[in-house]
């Protein structure tokens, strides 16, 4: 004979101070999206060394993205990357002033 699942029971629910969780199903929990990264992170994302970054960082406080401390913790937002990027793409494609000048006396 088969025994009915309430038989199988090792101890009532009454007892145990269980709740049955027959029927209930649990929906899978959504992961936290990322807002930030950290000094590391930032660099593998972008190809650069984190030695570089904190050479440039050392150089001139505006060839790094804005930083935020969390506790002990650096981050860089998405944000900040992201402005950083343009910024480093728009320094890249216009000629500095003083070469524009250079090359202008040059000809």
């Amino acid at each position: 004979m088969k025994r009915s699942s309430v038989e199988n029971r090792m101890v009532r629910p009454q007892v145990s101070g269980r709740k049955s969780s027959a029927g209930k199903e649990l929906a899978p929990k959504e992961p936290t999206p990322r807002l930030a990264l950290s000094i590391p992170e930032f660099c593998e994302a972008h190809g650069i060394s984190e030695g570089m970054f904190y050479k440039m960082k050392k150089q001139n406080r505006g060839l790094t993205p804005r930083e935020m401390k969390i506790g002990t913790r650096t981050l860089i937002t998405f944000e900040a990357a992201a402005k950083w990027r343009a910024e480093r793409e728009a320094a890249s494609t216009a000629p500095p002033e003083k070469a524009r000048a250079r090359r202008e006396q040059a000809a």
